[in-house]
């Protein structure tokens, strides 16, 4: 059973991935061969499964069939119970508390239900199982397993599943809302055509456990199978797969995009089956399942509403389409239909599906799932997530083949005969004249999307415009600029030192306070450049609310290629007078110097008046912030957008209204972002297009170029990131990434969350609308203080560079110099100043763990606490590759770790076999730690075995979700040797490893890495987000020796500035979430955990071992001890100081020498030893995941920092024997490998 979410750890964060298939008699033969196959398939999808602390509890593993009813008849007999004819029946299947007075009582109410359905019990079957073959987890979590016999005769058999499936729904509801059982009452199936056989178990042991599997009268036509590999060792029994209709292998990373779209549908969904019953199924989704149980319930109500299974799989999991895609006119008409009903669940997937007459399987858009079949002669066919489930023979193959990117292939099993995807989808468009209904219904507004048009600002009033709207001169001249002059979004380095927004004193945009989640090991992200054909920003406009029924005025949309709407585009909507398609404008203003009072009262009234439009049909709704009063200041776009749409949707009426933000404070890609992932469905940044086109007209842009260029080049370079940001989650459509809310918020208090952005994560609190209203007014009040005739001059900014009049930088030209000092005199004393300035945070906050300090506890004398020397092999010079880095940067780091015993790692860019031997004074240029990154450069079998470590990099954290990149002009001849590339190309790595689309996959990567390099310990690179604990989780299942935790601020050569800011979290919640998550999943003795992300002292090591974390990771400080001066220039290849670059007069300048790493390493392990003798330790350790003896800093005053709250990351889990750090290591089970057979039978040769 999943426990309740406790610190950081939250069970809503698990994810799975699994081996799904099916087996069939293509002629409908029901035998038990068939059965007996589908186990064989489990138990061969072995591999695809896990297990956790238990070695013998799995996460999951089942079998949906058809009902066996001469088993059934024989068994009933046997009680007394004599069952109708066959179909005039149903069985259900029912997990009960394991307590024999609640399950009777729960028997009863089951009863009283079904009879008020006009279904009639005819008694109870308790299923045999054997226990001993369950892991003492899955035993002592064991529901009571009952089989409910239902007659079915008074129903029409046209209406009897749709009535199973109410009566089905209200048994849930009931048994919770009377019970409350939790997790301990659930429905596997209830069907007259189809049984679920499933449990936490593997999937060699589900005919052991249920005993009725191995009976000779259990037959079918068809199994569904499915065995689950989840992140965590809490899986559930409910959450075991098959589900009622489908097995999915994959990830909805659009759950709550979808979920909320659900949920805005209830109200006004209508069926002429389901009539009034249709209250009774309500809610339609139960958000507490999974992802995959979600997508069932979803598919549930389209097949009770009348479509068939296929049909309503193709409207939840449709192929990609469009003006590019190779696709026939109706089979694009039919696409383009039920995408106005329907956004797609996105993410990659291989579903399994049956309702008994069909049996067939799926594959997202983008084909990240595999979904392999082969076909025999005799009629049988299998399919699965690869090939060799089944020992079959060769010669009676008829076919074999793979479902391409999102195909289908379905069996009819009354028809006896394989159907193919093009005859399915031909077929399903003819069904209805969806084409014509497309072209005939579809609304064309004459210029809309044509070229845009100059604009001419009023330029006294601009500067104005731009202090209202919080605009520097940074965001003119580091973000508009190069948008404006290349159409592609600004790229920058050396990651994020500044302050994060609830600490900073400057008044922060509310769009700081979110961090971009991202796609990490268990669903990939998308690769933009090679899947561009299946991304789209294509949106609608007067999506129907109903999507039970076909009309042809579903069609009736406005058709949108992209969100960014011109000033044009926005007046021709503005005006539109079509039926069902008028536009009402609403002011996003409130009264400035009315506090936070005034700030809610607009909010309400604001929602209020959007409802009254959207209840009187008034479809499209504009929020404006454009020329408001002077009295008013703006609400913040974002919040305005995110209190509307939730409004909306909880008064039922969000999916038949269009919400359009006209605003002047959205300008860079993260801006547009938010606003589309709360609920917009489209955005005019009307100041950022004026900005634009006076720096055009002025001549301050890079290029020449007139307005209208500057302005399609930023519209140009708004999408590229949208899509960028939408592939780092796995998304391909905008319509799918709308409302899905895939941000956290960090600084924001939870009641303010709760109530205004709904479904985000927020951990530690923070500021609430009170705080929100202060920043907004401060804006406010700039532009009114200003003295009469005054030119304003907007502040600088300091976000991406250091400015004097900018915002804060720990990386201070003071601090550089001070420890450059320290480390080349080897002054000890100098080193203490330089640790002050960053250590000390009580006046000026930067970083979470600035705001924490230490308990006060009996102190131990420092020449008793661990040499400094067995500290300093805890260190790591952390990933940075040759090409990135010059080659005197990049070996003198490896000399120096070498040196000390600790360890350097290469980067992806791979490294010079030169390297491998040692110098004439024995130094050793090669580095320990070798990392395998998604463009595999410069990676060979003698690149893996010179390395005492071989890293997997999922996610980077100054750009998650992305691959590295080396521009061109760094791309010499000796990094292009290195790199196996050619000089002068930059190099990019795709986003995703191309062979790891799942957590299954990762783990099969550690197998092939062990196997290549038996004694280096494989490590696994993940970024800090909400749910990173469980992600580290699967991991460590998957074999991983160690598991690197980076925090978003961590350096780069290279990377979208938009990434450097605003993608990840800081690795303080990441470390303390993988720590809990891990002790919660007794996996923690397994692993080692390491941590990075702008450590820069010993007092940032200490806090990071009492989070968790037993090695420590250092990129940007050695660096800056190797002479860099932080001029943030590494991707322009003009480093000053022969760091970061490959131009060879500059390299001459390189002063680093390893002895000053040396001193460094040694200085912070001394520090470490003064807080540990302080803390009373003797040994590192014994302080590791000690965050009992940190609490805040209550000197604090900052009223931002006031109302954070840490004690989710400080919680300690309860640990009941339970290790907190790595004590026994992984079993790597290699050394019967066929491999080495062959190499022990080659020898000889």
């Amino acid at each position: 059973m999943l426990p309740t979410s406790q610190g950081l750890y939250d069970p809503s964060n698990e994810h799975d991935a699994c081996g799904v298939g099916f087996v069939a008699n293509i002629d409908g033969r029901r035998t038990n061969e068939i059965l007996d196959r589908g186990i064989e398939v489990l138990e061969r999808l072995r591999h695809r499964g896990a297990s956790g602390g238990d070695a013998r509890t799995g996460d999951g593993a089942g079998l949906l069939f058809q009902v066996p009813d001469a088993f059934f008849r024989r068994e009933c007999a046997g009680q007394g119970i004599e069952l109708p004819a066959p179909g005039s029946y149903a069985v259900g299947m029912i997990f009960l508390p394991d307590d024999d007075v609640a399950a009777e009582e729960c028997c009863t109410l089951i009863g009283e239900i079904l009879a008020g359905e006009d279904l009639r019990c005819l008694g109870w079957r308790k299923v045999p199982v054997d226990d001993s073959i369950l892991g003492e987890e899955a035993r002592a979590d064991r529901p009571g397993i009952m089989q409910c016999f239902v007659d079915c005769t008074a129903i029409e058999p046209g209406c009897l599943q749709r009535k199973l499936y109410v009566a089905r729904r209200q048994i849930e509801h009931r048994v919770e809302a009377v019970f409350a059982f939790g997790d301990s009452f659930y429905v596997p199936s209830l069907s007259a055509q189809i049984i679920n056989y499933k449990g936490l178990m593997m999937g060699a042991e589900v005919s052991a456990f249920y005993t009725d599997l191995r009976d000779p009268d259990m037959v079918s036509a068809m199994a569904v199978v499915h065995q689950r590999y989840s992140t965590n060792t809490f899986p559930s029994w409910r959450l075991a797969q098959p589900f009622r209709h489908l097995a999915h292998n994959g990830e909805i990373n659009t759950l709550r995009g979808n979920l909320n779209q659900m949920k805005a549908r209830e109200r006004q969904l209508a069926s002429a089956l389901l009539g009034d019953d249709i209250k009774k199924i309500l809610p339609i989704i139960d958000a507490s399942g999974s992802d995959s149980a979600c997508l069932d319930n979803a598919l549930d109500l389209l097949v009770a509403c009348g479509r068939d299974l296929p049909h309503s799989m193709l409207m939840l999991i449709p192929q990609a389409w469009g003006a590019k895609y190779p696709i026939g006119p109706d089979v694009l008409g039919f696409f383009e239909y039920h995408a106005g009903l329907m956004e797609p669940w996105d993410g990659p997937a291989a579903v399994a599906f049956s309702d008994g007459t069909f049996v067939g399987a799926i594959t997202d858009r983008n084909g990240l799932r595999p979904a392999r079949f082969t076909i025999m002669k005799d009629g049988f066919m299998v399919l699965a997530s690869e090939t060799g489930v089944l020992d079959l023979d060769e010669a009676q193959v008829l076919e074999k083949g793979a479902l391409r990117p999102g195909e289908m292939i379905l069996v009819d099993l009354a028809s006896k005969r394989v159907i193919r995807n093009g005859e399915i989808k031909s077929s399903y468009a003819r069904r209805q004249p969806y084409r014509r209904w497309v072209e005939e219904n579809k609304i064309t507004l004459h210029g809309l999307f044509n070229d845009i048009a100059p604009i001419s600002p009023d330029a006294g009033k601009l500067r104005l415009r731009h202090l209202l709207f919080g605009y520097a001169r940074e965001d003119l001249q580091m973000i508009l600029a190069p948008m404006a002059s290349t159409a592609h979004e600004p790229v920058g380095s050396m990651g994020s030192d500044t302050p994060l927004a609830v600490f900073s004193e400057k008044p922060q945009l509310l769009y700081s306070y979110f961090k971009q989640l991202f796609a990490q090991v268990t669903n990939p992200p998308i690769d933009p450049i090679r899947e561009e054909l299946v991304m789209s920003l294509m949106t609608f406009m007067g999506n129907p609310p109903n999507v039970l029924r076909d009309d042809p005025r579903n069609a009736r949309l406005i058709k949108l290629p992209h969100p960014i709407l011109s000033n044009e585009d926005l007046e021709r909507i503005k005006t539109l007078s079509l039926r069902h398609f008028s536009t009402s404008v609403v002011q996003m203003g409130f009264p400035a110097g009315g506090g936070a009072y005034a700030l809610v009262e607009a909010l309400e009234h604001l929602c209020e008046k959007a409802l009254s439009f959207a209840l009187s049909r008034r479809s499209l709704i504009v929020l404006s912030d454009r020329n408001l009063p002077d009295y008013l200041a703006p609400i913040p776009a974002l919040l305005a957008i995110s209190a509307v749409n939730q409004r909306l949707i909880e008064k039922g009426v969000r999916t038949s209204t269009s919400l359009i933000v006209e605003t002047g404070e959205a300008r860079e890609v993260q801006h547009l972002a938010l606003l589309l992932g709360y609920g917009a469905t489209a955005v005019n940044p009307y100041l950022a297009f004026e900005t634009v086109a006076d720096m055009a007209a002025s001549g301050a842009l890079e290029a020449e170029l007139d307005v209208t260029g500057a302005l399609e080049n930023y519209v140009q370079a708004l999408c590229s990131g949208l899509l960028k940001i939408m592939s780092k989650m796995g998304i391909s459509t905008l319509r799918s990434y709308r409302g899905a809310q895939v941000f956290e918020a960090i600084g924001l208090n939870s009641e303010f969350v709760e109530k205004y952005f709904k479904g985000t994560a927020s951990r530690i609190g923070g500021i609430g609308l009170d705080g929100i209203c202060e920043e907004a007014e401060a804006r406010y009040r700039t532009t009114v203080n200003l003295p009469q005739e005054a030119s304003p001059v907007l502040p600088g900014g300091g976000y991406y560079k250091f400015r004097k009049d900018g915002e804060r930088h720990l990386w201070t030209p003071e601090s550089v110099t001070r420890l450059q000092q320290a480390t080349r005199l080897n002054d000890v004393g100098l080193y203490r100043q330089y640790a002050e300035m960053i250590n000390d945070q009580s006046i000026r906050q930067s970083t979470l763990r600035g705001m924490l300090t230490f308990k006060d506890t009996k102190q131990v004398p420092l020449e008793e606490v661990e040499p400094a020397e067995d500290i300093m092999k805890r260190f790591v010079s952390s990933a940075m590759s040759f090409g990135s880095l010059s080659r005197e940067a990049h070996e003198t780091l490896a000399i120096a770790m070498n040196r000390i015993g600790a360890m350097s790692n290469s980067g992806e860019g791979g490294e010079d076999p030169a390297r491998y031997e040692l110098l004439p004074n024995g130094d050793n240029r090669c580095s320990a730690v070798k990392q395998v990154a998604s463009g595999r450069f410069g990676v060979n079998i003698e690149y893996l075995n010179n390395a005492r470590e071989l890293q997997i990099k999922m996610a980077q954290g100054a750009k998650p979700g992305e691959g590295g990149q080396l521009p061109g002009h760094k791309v010499n001849a000796e990094i292009a040797a290195t790199r196996h590339a050619t000089p002068g190309v930059t190099l990019i790595s795709p986003p995703p490893h191309h062979d790891i689309y799942s957590i299954e996959d990762i783990k099969q990567l550690i197998f092939d890495l062990k196997n290549a390099n038996p004694d280096a310990r494989i490590s696994v690179k993940l970024v800090s987000e909400s749910g990173v604990g469980t992600i580290a989780a699967g991991v460590a299942k998957g074999h991983a020796d160690m598991i690197l935790i980076s925090g978003y601020d961590g350096g780069t050569g290279a990377s979208p500035l938009s990434s450097i800011r605003h993608a990840g979290a800081p690795w303080e919640l990441g470390l303390a979430e993988t720590q809990q998550t891990l002790v919660l999943n007794n996996l923690r003795g397994r692993v080692r955990l390491q941590t990075d992300g702008q450590l820069k002292t010993g007092r940032d090591v200490t806090i990071a071992a009492m989070l968790g974390a037993e090695e420590f990771g250092f990129a940007t400080a050695p660096l800056v001890v190797c002479g860099c001066v932080m001029m943030r220039k590494c991707s322009e290849n003009t480093c000053p100081v022969g760091v970061a670059t490959q131009d060879p007069e500059l390299r001459r300048r390189f002063a680093g020498k390893p002895e000053y790493v040396i001193n460094f390493f040694r200085m912070i392990a001394g520090e470490v030893r003064e807080y540990m003798a302080r803390l009373g330790f003797r040994k590192l350790d014994d302080l590791i995941g000690r965050s009992d003896l940190l609490k805040v800093n209550k000197a604090i005053s900052f009223w931002k920092a006031r109302n954070l709250d840490f004690s989710r990351i400080l919680h300690t889990v309860d640990t009941e024997g339970r290790a907190v750090r790595c004590t026994s290591g992984q079993r790597h089970e290699i050394d019967n490998v066929l491999d080495r057979k062959l190499i022990e039978l080659a020898e000889p040769a």
